[in-house]
Order: structure tokens, then C-alpha cells, then sequence
């Protein structure tokens, strides 16, 4: 078997880092050719030492010391700021984790999809901001879109018959978060502590917060009609506690196939990395006597307006979810700074969705652009939801 090259832009964040994990598992298989990290020197230089890529970048001019003085007598470059990211990006590799967040990964991961190599996406904006761009470059280049998130990857999965055709529907699971049961009330006066306790995951505080709100899951409603080519009638979400069956495809014929499995990245990640093969993992096995029962339901849309709003920026189209996607950047910021309420969170993303409406985007800056006028009408709608709860 071919030994694949590997390139891991945000190889210090989650994703990275169980992706690295899964490479040290497998060194025979896989050449890693650059490590991209944002501002983490000490673990960047550690995971290089492990690795042995030809480039370690640090996003982060000001640590660029730290790194170069770590890596020495190694022979391993050590290289910073936007312009090396970018760059190292933009190497031949045959397989690419993209897994910087936010806008700041956008740039290097279209400068990856232009190689024709295989990216595996963990980077949200990529389809929600920037989703007609990206998905051009990924045709004009011949590349492959391999989805890490796991309810995509859930969906790739149960499509690999190759009988998209006949589709009827796909449905994505949901956890529904801390307050999946809570009343309105008690989510009104919800704390960041008490949003920050998530049921069944680990993961960053932001994404955490949005799987509170479900803004996650309307992203991702988003992400798949993007990347499977699906109308918003042809995707459903359902809450599912346990968080076992991770997506579904539905079929005219009536059947239903699911991708089922533990909570854990590491088996999405898995699945890309050695995609159309697979690899052994040491991830937990799935015991479905010990889980005992799996339950699904609808979520509630008037405790949950997130699923309203993503389907709404879907219908209008153009720049509509790269208002949104920022939008709710700031008013997570903000409800974790406590100047804002939990549910105070969609109402500042509607105000500015309603104020800035669906731009056309027809290149990265214009992405860019939009992404930096939503952030700043979302500043000017909390200085008046901070001065009301002030009041």
C-alpha cells in the first residue's frame, strides 16, 4: 500500500490532535509533509519532533522564537505567520485535515482543496461562509470533500452504495445540549457555567454553547445541503440523547441506513484518513444491550429558533449564513463574557441576518468582508441588549 502524504492545518486544536494520535498509531501508512498550528509552540514542536514533517507554522508571529528555538538541530523548518500558513497549506499533500476555525481557516483550506488532493473538512465556514467558493475550488481542482464533522461523515457513510438517486431524506442527530428539557424560563436565566455542561461530549467552549442553542445542528443542516447537494425539505433533525446513531439516510423504497457509533472523533477522523480503506482505532465499541434503548425526537422550535435561522439564511442563499455563522460568533462571545442572556443569543443572530440580508459572495474577500460587517452590526445589536439588561 501507497504511504499517503498528510498535511494538519490546526494540528494543536481537537480535531489535530486526535488526528495526530491516529498517524502515531499507523507510522507505516501515513508522511506527514507540514503541521499547522495557531499559536501552541510547545505542543506544535512536540508533535513535529513526533512526526517529522519537512515545516511546522505557527500562525502566531510572536511565537515563532519559541518554535524555531524547540525544533533546532532537528532539520525541521520552522515558519510563522499568515502568509506560511497559507503556504505550507498550499503544498502537494494527498490528504489534508482542515481544522482551523472560524474565518482564519478559510484562506489555507482553499489554498489545500486547489492541490486536488483529498481534504478532510472540520472547518465549519469553509461551507456555511463560504460555501459557493470553497465548493467551486474543490471542482475547479478535482478534489475530494471528505466530511470529519460526525453526522456528515455518518450521512457519507450510508450513502457509499452510490444511490444518492434515490434519496428521499437524510436526517442528522442532535443531542440537544444541557437544556434539551429545560423550560424557556429556565433558559432564560441559563448561566454560562450551566450551558457549558455538555451531556455527552467534550469540546471547545464555543461549540459547546452552540450545541446548547443548537446552532450547531442548524450549521450543519447547512453544511449537508452543501455538500450533498440537498434541498432544506430533504434534511431533517432530530434529537437523539444518546447520541449513538449519528445520522440517516432515507430511501423511496422505505429503507433507512444509519451510522451508528460511540461519541468519539477519532472513528469520523479514522474513516477520512483512510478513506475508501479503513483503519483499526481504540476507540470505544458500540454495546447497544448496555445502551439499552435509543430515543428520538423532535426538537422544540420555539426553545430552539437556531434550526429557524439556518433554515432561513439556506432559503435565502448567497451571503445569508456567513451573516449568521458571524453573527452568532459574536453573541456566543458575548453570552460567555455575560453581557448578554442564553436566549439572547438568537435574537441578536436574527437582528442581524434582518439588517444585512443575502449578499452575493462571488469571491473569498467578499466573503471576508461580510464576515467583518456582520461581526460589527452584531456589535452595535449587544450594545443594546447590554444597555436593556443593564436597565
Amino acid at each position: 500500500m501507497a504511504v499517503k502524504s498528510i498535511t494538519i492545518l490546526g494540528s494543536t486544536g481537537s480535531v489535530g490532535t486526535q488526528t495526530i494520535d491516529l498517524l502515531l498509531a499507523t507510522p507505516d501508512r501515513y508522511r506527514v509533509t507540514a503541521l499547522i498550528a495557531g499559536r501552541n509552540a510547545a505542543l506544535l514542536a512536540q508533535q513535529a519532533r513526533a512526526l517529522r514533517p519537512a515545516v511546522a507554522v505557527i500562525a502566531d508571529e510572536a511565537c515563532w522564537r519559541d518554535l524555531r528555538d524547540a525544533l533546532a538541530g532537528t532539520g525541521i523548518r520552522a515558519e510563522a505567520g499568515r502568509s506560511a500558513v497559507t503556504a505550507a497549506a498550499g503544498q502537494p499533500a494527498d490528504w489534508t485535515m482542515a481544522a482551523i476555525t472560524g474565518t482564519a481557516g478559510l484562506e489555507p483550506t482553499l489554498a489545500a482543496a486547489a492541490n486536488g488532493g483529498a481534504i478532510a473538512l472540520a472547518n465549519k465556514e469553509a461551507l456555511v461562509s463560504a460555501g459557493e467558493v470553497f465548493l467551486r475550488a474543490i471542482a475547479d481542482a478535482g478534489a475530494t470533500l471528505l466530511p470529519v464533522d460526525s453526522e456528515h461523515n455518518a450521512i457519507f457513510q450510508s450513502l457509499a452504495d452510490g444511490n444518492r438517486q434515490s434519496l428521499e431524506k437524510i436526517v442528522l442527530t442532535a443531542s440537544g445540549g444541557p437544556f434539551r428539557d429545560a423550560s424557556l424560563a429556565e433558559m432564560q436565566d441559563a448561566t454560562p457555567e450551566q450551558a457549558l455542561k455538555h451531556p455527552v461530549w467534550s469540546m471547545g467552549a464555543k461549540i459547546t454553547i452552540d450545541s446548547a442553542t443548537l446552532f450547531n445542528k442548524g450549521l450543519e443542516v447547512i453544511e449537508a445541503a452543501r455538500i450533498f447537494n440537498l434541498a432544506p425539505h430533504e434534511i431533517e433533525v432530530l434529537v437523539h440523547p444518546q447520541s449513538i446513531v449519528h445520522g440517516m439516510v432515507c430511501y423511496r423504497d422505505g429503507s433507512v441506513l444509519a451510522q451508528l457509533g460511540a461519541p468519539d472523533m477519532r472513528i469520523p477522523i479514522a474513516h477520512t484518513l483512510a478513506w475508501p480503506a479503513r483503519i483499526a482505532t481504540a476507540s470505544p465499541r458500540l454495546d447497544l444491550a448496555a445502551a439499552a434503548k435509543l430515543e428520538f425526537f423532535a426538537p422544540d422550535p420555539a426553545r430552539f429558533p437556531a434550526l429557524r435561522l439556518a433554515r432561513e439564511a439556506l432559503h435565502a442563499g448567497q451571503g445569508a449564513s456567513t451573516v449568521l455563522s458571524a453573527a452568532n460568533e459574536i453573541a456566543v462571545a458575548a453570552f460567555l463574557a455575560r453581557r448578554i442572556g442564553f436566549l439572547d443569543i438568537a435574537r441578536v443572530v436574527e437582528r442581524v441576518m434582518q439588517r444585512l440580508g443575502a449578499p452575493p459572495l462571488p469571491d473569498l474577500d467578499a466573503v471576508l468582508a461580510l464576515d467583518t460587517e456582520a461581526r460589527r452590526i452584531a456589535e452595535s445589536e449587544l450594545l443594546g441588549k447590554t444597555a436593556s439588561r443593564a436597565a
